[in-house]
Order: structure tokens, then sequence, then C-alpha cells
């Protein structure tokens, strides 16, 4: 009984981790047409990111900054990951709550780059180029934010439950949802900032 029990509880564990990768792939999806539509809108149109003084509109060392603190919080992500798979429920709970803490300082970078690209005339209605950064990176930010919550919770349902072979679940779909935001960052720094730029 107990064997059937177990793998039972192994395929359900799969399929839930499936399940995740399979929303990953759709967000995958969402993201490449949130960038092509901003390379057809800004490239075709031949939409420039310099202002009248031909200095760039973006400070690319800020940008800068913003890729370390989440490539950090990915890094902290894994560190938290791998004392959780040995049950080192003190050094999970720091490195996860580092994750959390350079999550949230990308997100206060990006809100900050928002007023200010807004505060200087650059609003989504600017122009067509600003009318896809904003949505491209309003729903990255948006996913990080839900990344930050998502976090939260585990936290809170650690403390209260401990290490269930749920919330080991909970948390592998996390990590994962984690880097994918990750990787998608990369690639707006690539694509939005340094080619736009360069």
């Amino acid at each position: 009984m107990h064997t059937i029990n177990t793998t039972l509880q192994f395929d359900i564990n799969k399929r839930v981790i499936f399940g995740f990768w399979l929303y990953i792939m759709s967000d995958c999806i969402l993201f490449a047409s949130l960038f092509a539509m901003h390379i057809v809108l800004s490239k075709h149109l031949n939409i420039t990111v310099f202002d009248d003084h031909n200095n760039s509109i973006f400070n690319l060392n800020f940008i800068f900054s913003e890729t370390v603190l989440l490539l950090l919080s990915s890094l902290a992500c894994c560190k938290s990951m791998f004392y959780i798979n040995k049950t080192w429920a003190q050094k999970f709970m720091q490195w996860i709550c580092i994750t959390e803490l350079l999550g949230l300082c990308f997100i206060i970078l990006e809100i900050y780059e928002f007023f200010h690209l807004i505060h200087h005339g650059y609003t989504p209605c600017y122009n067509a180029f600003f009318s896809s950064f904003f949505i491209l990176i309003g729903t990255h930010g948006i996913h990080v934010i839900v990344g930050l919550i998502w976090i939260i919770i585990m936290i809170i349902q650690l403390t209260l439950n401990g290490l269930t072979q749920t919330n080991l679940i909970r948390l592998q779909c996390l990590s994962l949802f984690w880097h994918f935001l990750d990787i998608v960052w990369i690639c707006v720094f690539t694509i939005v900032y340094l080619i736009g730029i360069l």
C-alpha cells in the first residue's frame, strides 16, 4: 500500500512540474510576441532612443545595475534550492530572503526608471517605441512582483507547515519561474537597451 501511495504521489508531482513547464512555454510565446512587436515598431519605423542633444534616453549603467540585481537574485534562488534539497531550513530561509530582497530592489529601480522617463515626457503615448517599451518592461515587472509575492507565501507556508512534499514541488516551480524571468530580462537588456543604444 505504501508503495502504491508513493508511486501515485510521484506521478502527481511529475504532472504538476510538467503542467508548470507548459505554463512557462505559454509565457515564452507571450514574451516572444512582445519582443517581436517592439522590434518591428522600433526598427522598421526607424525610431531612435536618443534625445535632441544626441544623448541616450537610457542610462546604461543604471540598467546594468538592475541586471546585476536580478542575476544575483537568481543565484540566491539557486543557493536556497540547494539547501532545501539538503533539508537545511535555516540556510534556505536566509537565501530565499536574500532572493526576495534583491528582487524587491530590482522592482524599485524599475519603477524609478518608469517615473524618470515619464517625468521627461517619454510616456507610453510618446511614440510607438515607448508604447511597446512600457508594455514589455511592465509585463516583465508584473511577473517579478508575482514572483516576490509567491516567495513571501512560500516562506509563510514553510514556517507554518514545514517542508512537505507539496511545498517542495511549489518551491521547484517557483525556482523555474524565477530563472525564467532572469532569462527574459537578459533578452530585454540585450534587445531593448544594448541594441537600441548601439
